[in-house]
C-alpha cells in the first residue's frame, strides 16, 4: 500500500495489460534465445543465458503485476499531463523525418532539445544548442574513432569531410 492513497480492493484492470506485455516481451525474448547457439563456453555460460535470465525476470514481473492487480492494492495512478508526452513525441518524429536529409547532429540536436523540454527545460534554443553539441561529438566519436557510420547532412560533410 503506498502512503497518500487509500488502497482499492477490486481489480486494476491496468496491471494486467501491463503483465500481458511484460509476458510478451520475455516469450520474445525466450524465443530469440532459443535461436541462439549455446556453446557453454569458458564456465558455462553461453550467448543464450543472459537473455534468458532477463526473460525470466520479466515473467517474474509480470505474475507480481497480476497478482498485485488482483490484491487491488494499487495507488490511483496520477492524471496524465499530454505536454511533456507530446513534446518528445515531436522530437522522435522530427528526429526521423530530418535523419537522413539533415543529418545526424541536427536531427539529434532538435530530438535532444525537443525532449528536454518535455522534462521542463525553458528555453528551447538552450537545450537544442547543448543538444548540438552532443550529438557532433557523438557523430565525431563514432565516424572517426570508431569507424561506425552515422547518417551525415550537409554540416556533417562540411565538418568532418571538409
Amino acid at each position: 500500500m503506498s502512503e497518500g492513497f487509500p488502497p482499492e480492493r477490486r481489480p486494476r484492470w491496468a496491471a494486467f495489460v501491463i503483465a500481458a506485455g511484460l509476458a510478451g516481451l520475455a516469450a520474445m525474448i525466450l524465443v530469440d534465445a532459443a535461436g541462439l547457439k549455446q556453446d557453454g563456453g569458458y564456465a558455462g555460460v553461453g550467448p543464450a543465458d543472459v537473455p534468458r535470465l532477463i526473460a525470466y525476470g520479466l515473467l517474474l514481473l509480470a505474475v507480481m503485476t497480476v497478482v498485485a492487480g488482483l490484491k487491488g492494492d494499487l495507488p490511483r495512478p496520477p492524471r496524465q499531463a499530454p505536454a511533456p508526452v507530446l513534446w518528445i513525441m515531436g522530437g522522435l518524429i522530427g528526429q526521423l523525418a530530418l535523419l537522413h536529409v539533415a543529418g545526424f547532429v541536427i536531427s539529434g540536436a532538435l530530438l535532444f532539445g525537443m525532449t528536454a523540454r518535455g522534462f521542463g527545460q525553458r528555453p528551447l534554443w538552450k537545450a537544442v544548442a547543448v543538444g548540438f553539441v552532443l550529438a557532433l561529438v557523438i557523430y565525431g566519436v563514432f565516424d572517426r574513432l570508431l569507424r561506425l557510420n552515422l547518417p551525415g547532412g550537409p554540416l556533417e560533410l562540411l565538418i568532418f569531410r571538409g
